[in-house]
């Protein structure tokens, strides 16, 4: 069993993070790190999570023999410091999408991952998802001929007060969920984006966008020729889909990255229409379970701190193209690898959670 220390305890680890673990079956709860006292142990009882540590207790917990991997769920502009930590001491990290606030940021985690010989990996639990897997797979295998367009919408209604709303934290939209559309794009085209243009509104008359938009929308351009039209967005309603177009077909995901719900596929060709519904899994123990098997048998994983760099340098392209209205040149190298379907992980679902 990989033990993991959950670091942050707020929503996405209440939600997702905590009951996952359990789930994998490869994988154990050793410790969670928090601010307070008394949710942590709440929710140490409720997962029967033997400690729980203060952030002032942090670097203590690294140098114990207690853990052997870190989830790190803080907001972004903290991401950083603690995986550099984490790799420092000899531990294993699993971090949040995006995964910093910079290119500098992210470049010194992946330097301090390979200097320490653990393993930096992002959190994309789609790459451990049947549906997300069986449309690249289709993909590869030329269902739809050449893919040429990728158009994708994620949006939802953010709540006030909410720490992706502030600009300290390189809170946004596009950082919380357009990354998704982006890291899709990627893997969909199998090649980095050369080019970024965007625009984003920030409604004057709603107090949640007084530091950050409220929608953006961005074209990417890939080498090949393919484009990518992704709108995320803070203020409009509850959607999230893609749809591919080749030049012999398109396929449609929709949901294509909620965690809540089951993927449903449409793939249409030659007048023929064919729809896959994809069992629902628990993504969070799926993802756990990967990265602990990654861990166990010493296999670099997939979507490693290199995957989150080459997002990070997508999104930032995209939000000084957002801020000057100009184009935004992308230069990131080739990815070696690709999500493939012996990734996937069918953990199922549980309603074992407890949110405070």
């Amino acid at each position: 069993m990989i033990r993991y220390a959950v670091v942050g305890a707020g929503w996405i680890s209440q939600e997702a993070f905590l009951p996952g673990v359990a789930q994998s079956g490869n994988s154990t709860l050793a410790a969670i790190v928090t601010g307070d006292r008394d949710k942590g142990a709440r929710l140490a009882a409720f997962h029967n999570v033997p400690r729980v540590v203060a952030y002032a207790d942090y670097d203590a917990l690294l140098a114990s023999d207690a853990v052997d991997a870190v989830y790190i769920a803080l907001p972004n502009s903290l991401h950083a410091d603690y995986a550099i930590r984490a790799a420092r001491a000899g531990k294993h990290i699993l971090v949040e999408k995006p995964l910093a606030t910079t290119v500098a940021e992210a470049e010194a985690m992946v330097a301090a991952a390979e200097a320490a010989g653990v393993y930096l990996m992002t959190a994309y639990r789609l790459h451990n998802e049947p549906g997300t897997l069986a449309v690249l797979d289709h993909l590869r295998r030329g269902s739809i001929g050449v893919p040429l367009i990728f158009q994708s919408v994620f949006s939802f209604q953010a709540s006030a007060g909410n720490h992706r709303l502030r600009a300290e934290h390189w809170g946004g939209p596009l950082q919380d969920v357009g990354v998704y559309c982006v890291n899709a794009a990627r893997h969909i085209f199998a090649e980095e984006p050369i080019e970024a243009t965007a625009c984003r509104v920030q409604p004057p008359g709603d107090p949640r966008f007084a530091e950050i938009e409220a929608s953006i929308a961005t074209t990417l351009r890939f080498p090949s020729g393919g484009l990518a039209q992704i709108v995320a967005s803070f203020g409009a309603g509850s959607v999230d889909t893609y749809r591919i177009v080749g030049s012999r077909g398109d396929i449609e995901l929709d949901p294509a990255f909620r965690f809540e719900v089951a993927m449903k596929m449409r793939l249409r060709r030659d007048g023929v229409t064919e729809e896959t519904a994809f069992p629902q899994i628990d993504h969070f123990g799926a993802q756990i379970a990967y990265f602990s098997d990654c861990i166990a048998a010493g296999t670099p994983p997939e979507a490693d701190g290199h995957e989150g760099l080459a997002d990070m340098r997508a999104l930032v392209a995209i939000e000084h193209a957002a801020q000057t209205g100009r184009p935004q040149p992308i230069r990131s190298p080739a990815r070696p690898r690709h999500p493939t379907p012996d990734m996937v992980r069918l953990v199922p679902v549980t309603a074992h959670r407890l949110l405070l």
